[in-house]
């Protein structure tokens, strides 16, 4: 198996494990609001292949939603993908420009910030049109209900890559669907990212249930 055929191979098994993610992990936190972890997978794409690749999982992954399980048509295909994009080609667009590990997480967390700041906008300005709430209510909900939902919604993206990122990259290799120049050799699983990881995981559980609990 030539190289283009083993990336091709390994995207589109990304894009299927990305599907999976937001089929089976959607998970309701706020109001009408679902977490699901497909950009975990997203990001993953890209901080091997790098920003194209994940652009193009996240492009093919919201457009299958689209006509499978998602019940706000083109608006919501946009959403997703501006959602997905803005945090996983932002974290390997980072990550290419600085191939170590504090890159990657620094890509990451990059990447976390990018998403809130656009979904913040993007939610002021197509909400409205495919919930049919008026702009003066979405306004109101933009700081107590989407930014504590992007949030979360980054930090579990955030921590839940930093854990699986190298175990899914020592999986690919073992399968020889990637090369090993295609990805920083050096990046070791290490209990400093891995505390990390668990510290904003615990942060974003707890302030999920302090959101329930207002709600």
């Amino acid at each position: 198996m030539n190289s283009k055929t083993k990336k091709l191979t390994t995207i589109g098994m990304l894009c299927a494990f990305a599907y999976m993610a937001a089929v089976i992990g959607r998970i309701p936190l706020v109001l009408f609001l679902k977490y699901d972890p497909k950009d975990i997978i997203i990001a993953i794409s890209g901080l091997i292949f790098g920003s194209l690749t994940s652009f193009s999982v996240a492009l093919i992954v919201s457009l299958i939603e689209m006509f499978t399980i998602s019940e706000n048509g083109i608006l919501g295909f946009l959403m997703n993908v501006i959602s997905s994009c803005s945090f996983a080609c932002t974290a390997a667009f980072v990550y290419k420009k600085k191939r170590k590990r504090s890159g990657a997480i620094i890509g990451l967390f990059c990447g976390w910030g990018c998403m809130v700041l656009v979904m913040l906008l993007w939610n002021y300005l197509i909400t409205p049109i495919y919930m049919g709430y008026p702009r003066e209510a979405v306004v109101e909900l933009l700081i107590p209900v989407f930014l504590p939902f992007n949030l979360i919604k980054g930090g579990l993206n955030v921590a839940i890559t930093m854990i699986l990122y190298k175990p899914i990259v020592i999986a690919l290799r073992c399968a020889r669907l990637i090369e090993t120049n295609q990805i920083n050799s050096k990046i070791k699983l290490n209990v400093e990212r891995i505390l990390v990881a668990l510290l904003v995981i615990i942060t974003c559980t707890l302030l999920i249930l302090s959101i329930k609990d207002f709600f």
